[in-house]
């Protein structure tokens, strides 16, 4: 079996286990939640849009556009090769965010989860597909996923901040769970599923030879990390 292929065995896999561990716990799990002290909700609601789409679309699709546009313009050598650096960065990043969002808008509304507020009329695992209502769309949480692809591709390209980056991501989905908008089985789904399309993009760009290049392992590793590594072997 290739990486690629086992890893998503994998992450699937521990989706479905985490899933089912936490979805019979999901309603005492969000109500203690929302119940801890106003400091504890105020810090949680004060960092939960950092899981939203759209910044960091907006974000990497315009880093994308000032990258080709310099490198265009860029008569030096050295200049126009930092530029297409940049430039593959920030397509790794618009990519990975942009596919991480049509897979979990696409699921929301296929399942169709009722969100937390509506615990009291349709309890926690009333499913309601097809509405287009945001009401309806609790499973997985976007913020979460959003969360999960945007720092599991920062631990692609920083491996020697992962623990730091995939903590980040988690504080992410608990404020989902805090703030009452998920339960705590949506968090982990989505993280996952996040962390799954950056893993799989990285290996989409190191078959390309873009940023990234397939390693010793067979992992994908920045290019110039492993130019660097072949550099100290030979010395």
């Amino acid at each position: 079996m290739n990486r690629p292929l086992s890893l998503t065995v994998w992450i699937w896999l521990m989706t479905v286990v985490l899933v089912v561990a936490f979805t019979p716990f999901d309603p005492h799990l969000s109500e203690w939640a929302q119940g801890l002290p106003e400091e504890v909700v105020g810090f949680n609601r004060a960092i939960t849009d950092i899981g939203t789409f759209a910044w960091m679309i907006y974000s990497s699709a315009l880093l994308l556009l000032i990258a080709f546009v310099v490198r265009r313009s860029s008569a030096r050598d050295t200049l126009r090769q930092r530029a297409r650096a940049a430039r593959n960065l920030s397509a790794y990043f618009l990519l990975t965010i942009g596919t991480a969002s049509a897979l979990v808008h696409g699921l929301k509304f296929l399942i169709g989860r009722a969100r937390p507020e509506l615990l009291a009329d349709y309890g926690p695992y009333s499913l309601t597909p097809f509405t287009g209502d945001t009401l309806f769309e609790s499973f997985p949480s976007g913020h979460s996923t959003a969360a999960g692809a945007f720092f599991g591709a920062f631990a692609m390209v920083m491996p020697q901040l992962r623990p730091l980056f995939l903590l980040l991501a988690l504080l992410v989905g608990i404020s989902r769970v805090v703030v009452g908008a998920h339960y705590p089985s949506d968090v982990a789904a989505g993280l996952l599923l996040g962390l799954w399309v950056a893993l799989m993009m990285a290996f989409v760009f190191a078959r390309q030879g873009w940023l990234f290049n397939l390693g010793a392992a067979g992992w994908p590793v920045l290019r110039h990390v492993e130019h660097e590594a072949k550099e100290r072997g030979a010395e």
